[in-house]
């Protein structure tokens, strides 16, 4: 016996059917991993949208995670797609499916930004719009200060006022990637990273060689010269970041957004900072 579906249902089921039909349409749209070389090192990127769609977005994710992880999954890539807003997210070296080396002198903060422009070269972009979140965001400062005329708008989420405060004699994010026992790491942020890093399969050694090769300090006044339009963005409970505002003081013409209720690791999949990411590069953030 044929039973007849409710209309209720057929709603339901109408919804599934439309969210995977479009499901289908994104995947279709992103171009599969691509590669490029650097330094003699191979880097993957993701490169979604036609390039009639203007000027790109370069994605750079923040430390221990991927452009898959921190762009793809937390709905970064369907929101620019929607945008139509053309997009390239990079899988820094030491993460994703990029060169995992475990030498530290080759994650100089000069090498990394280099692999960023290398990948602005790779795409065909004379110029584009930053987007980094925590590490990618320190990595999207640096770029913009060595070459500001390839940076057009620049947005650095998950960093704030502690951004100038001094670096550690000692580098504990370094030494909680190598501890071969992560319950023996007493800080609650430093355990944090540790698991994510753990639950993203990544390269312990090459995190921790990208830590101690990495270290970068700001100074107030060379972030007083950045002229391009920027906007900044933290979690009103990122202790690890701190104030956006302050940050944003200190670059002429800044925007600060602060995510309500947030901290480090839930601000990146917030809505509104989707929202007010897409709004600056349109010009049309209130």
């Amino acid at each position: 016996m044929v039973r007849e579906v409710s209309p209720p249902a057929k709603q339901a089921l109408r919804v599934l059917f439309q969210a995977a039909y479009w499901q289908v349409i994104f995947i279709q749209r992103v171009a599969p991993m691509a590669q490029f070389t650097h330094d003699g090192f191979d880097l993957a990127y993701d490169e979604l949208g036609p390039r009639e769609w203007g000027r790109p977005v370069i994605l750079i994710h923040g430390f221990s995670s991927n452009r898959n992880e921190n762009w793809r999954r937390l709905g970064w890539y369907g929101a620019f797609e929607r945008a139509q807003m053309r997009v390239a997210a990079l899988d820094m070296r030491g993460h994703g499916e990029s060169a995992k080396p475990h030498d530290a002198n080759v994650y100089t903060s000069d090498a990394l930004v280099g692999d960023i422009f290398a990948l602005m070269d790779a795409i065909g972009a004379d110029t584009a719009d930053l987007v980094g979140y925590s590490m990618g965001a320190r990595l999207a400062l640096a770029a913009t200060l060595k070459n500001p005329t390839r940076v057009k708008k620049l947005v650095v989420g998950g960093i704030g006022a502690t951004l100038f405060d001094a670096l550690p004699a000692e580098n504990p994010i370094a030494a909680a990637m190598e501890a071969d026992n992560p319950d023996t790491i007493s800080e609650p942020i430093l355990r944090s990273f540790r698991a994510f890093a753990d639950e993203q399969g990544e390269d312990r050694l090459a995190l921790a060689a990208f830590a101690r090769g990495g270290r970068h300090e700001f100074a107030r006044d060379a972030l007083g010269t950045i002229a391009v339009p920027t906007l900044v963005v933290a979690g009103a409970r990122d202790e690890l970041a701190g104030s956006a505002d302050v940050l944003a003081h200190t670059i002429p013409g800044a925007r600060a957004i602060t995510l309500p209720g947030c901290d480090h690791f839930s601000a990146i999949s917030h809505g509104l900072f989707k929202a007010s990411v897409i709004d600056f590069l349109n010009g049309v953030l209130e």
